[in-house]
């Protein structure tokens, strides 16, 4: 079977793996710590929270301290915290279309109100920003960013960031900016924390180590308070995150205690060579995605590991909609690609490249045969 086209482990790309490398760091914090068996306010680990607030200060114009760091079992575990200290009675919360699904179902869970407002293929997905204004209210609390995006796979310029942030001071919100794959961004346009506009409005940011180190698996992430001004601390949001932490699971303690070496000793060739392969992979991702009719490429991805791209459902013969679609491709092919309806766009494919190249050209070249046999019988003709 042709895995990774819909869930990435980007480890399983041997180009990317690195976990035998931070493996040695856990090894060698068990090693030394091997007699501390006993339960710990593991939330409240200072080394970890001083390492991750001086590596995330490394890309801000201001320094981070200890607490405004909360460490959390990876950025899902930072969503869980963030959707259920902002369901308060009448709230709701602006989620973007196409979107994280989770945040939904954690919104939903906790009870609260949750509006979606669109991102804009024909603008490089970008926030559409008049709806936004249009959709909120009084009681309307905060927009959640993803940048780099997943699933449309674009990276936010300085200039709509600062966009972003003036709409949520106008409205007299906060931004959640889950930024997990921080980094992630190999076009035209760098990665801009959106953490540097925390004097505009004050920014939450949830992130973690899973994709920028390539250990998916190891659940370790933050919310990291950027609030100059603080504003959330006086609305006690920072205090009921505290709450419901300590009321909630911890990141693994000897993953923790390994933070502070891998963030300390990871050179920046690891995550050059990374982005390099990644930019590759969407190249080719990008070319053979083109070269199929009844696909339509919007924007070609600069950053996170996926891209969005649109069916024309009246190519088909026998093919209803886009669950149909992937449905009936993982069982004569063995591709497994997610369908857009479950991130909100109906009739869309979200396609990860984080594959190895010949992988991901087999998969993609799989995906066009597919869509040829199942073309009507005059679109068939056409392309060939």
């Amino acid at each position: 079977m042709i895995e990774g086209f819909a869930c990435i482990d980007p480890n399983s790309n041997y180009s990317f793996s690195r976990e035998k490398y931070n493996t040695i760091f856990l090894c060698q914090y068990v090693s030394a710590n091997a007699g501390c068996a006993w339960y710990e306010a593991l939330s409240y680990n200072f080394s970890v929270q001083s390492a991750v607030a001086a590596y995330l200060s490394r890309y801000l114009p201001y320094e981070l301290s200890t607490g405004d760091i909360v460490l959390t079992a990876g950025c899902n575990h930072g969503i869980e915290i963030m959707m259920a200290v902002l369901a308060a009675p009448g709230a709701n919360v602006l989620l973007p279309r196409p979107g994280y699904p989770l945040y939904e179902a954690r919104a939903a869970l906790g009870g609260l109100e949750f509006r979606h407002y669109n991102l804009l293929p024909e603008k490089g997905w970008e926030v559409d920003i008049e709806g936004v204004e249009a959709l909120a209210d009084e009681n309307t609390v905060a927009i959640v960013t993803v940048n780099p995006n997943n699933p449309c796979g674009s990276v936010y310029s300085y200039e709509h960031l600062t966009k972003i942030a003036e709409t949520a001071r106008k409205l007299g919100i906060m931004v959640i900016s889950d930024e997990i794959y921080e980094h992630c961004a190999f076009g035209s346009k760098p990665f801009v924390p959106m953490g540097v506009f925390g004097e505009i409005a004050p920014v939450v940011t949830l992130g973690g180590i899973s994709k920028r180190w390539m250990v998916p698996g190891w659940r370790l992430g933050w919310i990291a308070m950027t609030d100059p001004k603080g504003i959330l601390r006086k609305r006690k949001i920072f205090e009921a995150i505290i709450i419901y932490r300590g009321i909630s699971v911890d990141p693994a303690a000897i993953v923790q205690g390994a933070i502070p070496q891998i963030i300390a000793t990871t050179d920046n060739a690891f995550f050059t060579n990374a982005m390099n392969i990644m930019r590759e992979a969407a190249e080719i991702c990008y070319q053979k995605l083109k070269g199929i009719e009844c696909i339509t490429f919007p924007h070609k991805p600069e950053g996170s590991m996926f891209v969005m791209v649109k069916l024309d459902m009246s190519y088909f013969e026998g093919i209803v909609d886009d669950i149909d679609f992937c449905t009936k491709l993982a069982k004569e092919e063995s591709v497994v690609i997610c369908p857009g309806s479950g991130l909100g766009m109906e009739n869309w494919l979200r396609v990860t490249f984080a594959v190895d190249p010949p992988l991901l050209e087999d998969g993609l070249e799989r995906l066009k045969s597919f869509c040829l046999r199942h073309a009507k019988p005059q679109k068939a003709e056409k392309t060939v």
